[in-house]
């Protein structure tokens, strides 16, 4: 058993990145400046948008996604029952009523023939999640939005190198949102941006993310001298600080080399893992490429003699950590109490997240870790 603990989702912090911190603490310059905009314009340039707008959270960016489409009271949101809180919460958060579509069992993301099904006079976008980092049906999905004029938000928290067809995932829809959590493919601590190639949307978020000012601290100094703002929507305190920033700026620079290790992890894992009685990840066509964010078993306690929860202890035993991604959004309290949703209303999510099993996945892990991982899952099976 290893000595050490490993942790699961640990980013990988290289001295670039620890440079250009302390350059920040130098200049004395920590709030939104130039390092924003800096790293902006680099993950633009990497998702082949003209706009990208960083905010604090990915989370924040959803939010605000549905607020400058216009979304709110009466209107209706079609979105994945197997994700994050957040993809549900922003939805509410605008004043919006999520409605849940159940998944795909392969791809673990929606299914077109489900949105289908729960469309009414009411929708008015839908929020496709592309889980673990493989895309969405999106051409069936855009097309749904185009025969029903709906606005279509990407959440694109484990997608960041995600391709559809040729096309990157965040730029298909009217708006992506992109996650730099500490546990995501490029972190900056906490953080997220919005892509878009609409420049009013574009206008709308920037104000909308720092008071609903008509321009941010960095561009009131310049060398014409100081400029007055203006206050022209009530918003909100979501903008991002330098000192997120300048993590972020050069872990974009990496994200294909670090994309490739994870690939490397990724095929080990099918390899070694692949004669246990677990359900692995699902392959994709050649057209699409997967972000390989995680890497997602099935534990079904019929085949495999474990429950899903009794391997993640035992794995936790032999000091190895792993994540749950994730329990279905109806087995929650909170949604079940709000909306009066069940468990059996999303039947396939719902069974999907009863056995899921998140297994470490970073650039950050040497070979050493992940035969530690390997040799855990199989310790852990025989018992």
């Amino acid at each position: 058993m290893r000595s050490s603990y490993l942790v699961f989702g640990q980013p990988l912090i290289e001295p670039p990145e620890i440079d250009e911190v302390l350059a920040s603490l130098r200049s004395a310059w920590l709030g939104t400046g130039p390092k924003v905009a800096e790293f902006e314009r680099r993950v633009a340039a990497y998702k082949g948008v003209p706009h990208a707008l960083a905010l604090n959270s990915c989370t924040a960016g959803l939010h605000l996604a549905c607020l400058v489409l216009g979304l709110g009271p009466g209107d209706e949101v079609i979105t994945t029952p197997l994700t994050f809180c957040a993809s549900v919460n922003a939805i509410v958060h605008a004043g919006a009523t999520p409605v849940l579509a159940d998944v795909d069992p392969l791809t673990m993301n929606l299914d077109p023939a489900e949105v289908r099904r729960k469309i009414t006079k009411r929708t008015k976008a839908l929020l496709p999640v592309h889980f673990a980092g493989r895309p969405c049906a999106m051409a069936e999905l855009m097309a749904i939005a185009a025969e029903h004029r709906l606005k279509v938000i990407e959440d694109c928290a484990h997608a960041i190198e995600t391709e559809y067809r040729g096309q990157r995932a965040g730029t298909i829809g009217d708006l992506g949102v992109l996650s730099f959590y500490s546990t995501k493919n490029i972190v900056t601590g906490e953080g997220g941006m919005v892509l878009t190639r609409d420049p009013e949307l574009a206008r709308r978020i920037k104000v909308m993310g720092l008071h609903g000012m008509s321009a941010d601290a960095w561009k009131r100094f310049s060398d014409d001298g100081y400029k007055h703002y203006d206050v022209e929507e009530i918003g909100f305190k979501y903008n991002m600080m330098d000192l997120q920033a300048a993590i972020g700026m050069h872990q974009i620079g990496r994200v294909e080399a670090w994309w490739q290790r994870r690939w490397q992890i990724w095929q080990r894992y099918l390899r070694e893992l692949g004669d246990l009685p677990l359900g692995l990840p699902a392959g994709w066509p050649a057209d699409e490429r997967h972000a390989l964010h995680l890497f997602v078993l099935q534990v079904d306690r019929a085949r495999c003699g474990r429950s899903r929860d009794e391997l993640l202890m035992d794995l936790h035993r032999q000091n190895i950590g792993s994540g749950v991604h994730y329990r279905s959004i109806p087995s929650l309290s909170v949604y079940q109490r709000r909306f009066g949703w069940r468990r059996e209303d999303t039947p396939v999510a719902t069974a999907l997240g009863d056995r899921a099993l998140s297994l470490p996945l970073s650039p950050k892990l040497t070979d050493d870790d992940v035969g530690d991982v390997i040799a855990a899952v199989r310790h852990a099976l025989r018992r």
